[in-house]
């Protein structure tokens, strides 16, 4: 997948493009039923073309409503590409983008950069100054510039016939609802980020850890232990290790004083990723955080919590 960051990146002639616009925080299976849309409308040999931000506007606008991200634009580019995107706009939210006339946005990036032939939008879309552009504006100046305007509908589950979004999942997270979580996305939810030296407690006690960055990209889940993967994406090839994470402040020594994310690897105890980054993913929640009285009793529970991620795993 190409990556543009800016308009003035786009070629000349990159044209013509299907264009899908929106934050995808998630890339939910709400958001890939509107790149499967796209995918459909170029299948005649348009570029498809995701248009979206590095951040939530809401972090500019009015950063005080602003939800957490559930993906960082790390992540948000690798699931673009994987969701058959052929290039993504990735645009850098700031005070100046904020300001531009909705007219403006339209001109600039759908008809001179990317010569779109369809835009595809959700029905509650807002762009421009004040958010003053919505599908209307959209379907007028497509009427002016040669595009058509593809309203798509919410993706609902039928289940408990509710829209599949961003908020949902962070809700389930926030919940330790892996399983809801898994099946809004429609694959395992996940956090990226560097492997960094921590207390090397782990190691003490013959379970030695990687230690996420506190600057990691992805939504983190409930405090507990979960069963899941650790994924080494800096190698030529991608490895993937059974795992047992561990996420929250370790309450039974009470020296870490903010959430962290600690993954052991399944009968490893030589494996180095110091520096290295690496995707984390949430397979199944074992149990939730808890003090234990003593050194002892915590080993027993962390000997359970890996055979129980072993099993699930399995």
């Amino acid at each position: 997948m190409i990556v543009f960051r800016d308009p003035a990146e786009v070629p000349a002639g990159f044209g013509p493009s299907v264009v899908a616009i929106g934050k995808f925080d998630g890339v939910h299976t709400g958001h890939r039923a509107v790149i499967d849309r796209a995918r459909v409308d170029a299948s005649d040999g348009a570029h498809v073309v995701a248009v979206t931000f590095d951040r939530n506007p809401l972090s500019v606008l009015r950063p005080e409503k602003c939800p957490a991200d559930v993906i960082g634009p790390h992540q948000k580019l690798e699931l673009l590409d994987r969701a058959g995107v052929d290039a993504t706009l990735l645009l850098t939210f700031d005070e100046a983008l904020a300001t531009i006339p909705a007219e403006e946005f339209v001109q600039r990036i759908l008809v001179d950069a990317l010569e779109a032939r369809t835009v595809l939008v959700g029905r509650d879309f807002r762009f421009g100054a004040g958010g003053a552009g919505d599908p209307a504006l959209l379907e007028r100046m497509g009427a002016e510039h040669g595009f058509r305007v593809d309203i798509v509908d919410d993706v609902r589950a039928v289940h408990l016939d509710r829209r599949v979004s961003s908020t949902w999942i962070r809700e389930a997270l926030a919940a330790g609802d892996i399983s809801t979580a898994a099946r809004l996305l429609g694959r395992a939810p996940s956090v990226w980020g560097e492997v960094v030296h921590g207390l090397k407690r782990g190691r003490e006690l013959g379970y030695p850890t990687a230690n996420l960055s506190p600057d990691l990209e992805g939504f983190v889940p409930a405090d507990g232990v979960y069963a899941g993967w650790l994924v080494d994406v800096d190698g030529a090839r991608r490895i993937s290790y059974p795992a047992a994470i561990s996420v929250g402040t370790n309450p039974t020594f009470d020296d870490v004083h903010t959430r962290q994310v600690e993954v052991y690897v399944i009968d490893e105890t030589d494996l180095d990723l110091y520096g290295r980054h690496v995707e984390v993913r949430f397979v199944e929640r074992v149990r939730g955080m808890t003090a234990f009285d003593g050194v002892d009793a915590l080993l027993v529970q962390m000997a359970d919590d890996v055979e129980r991620s072993r099993v699930i795993l399995r």
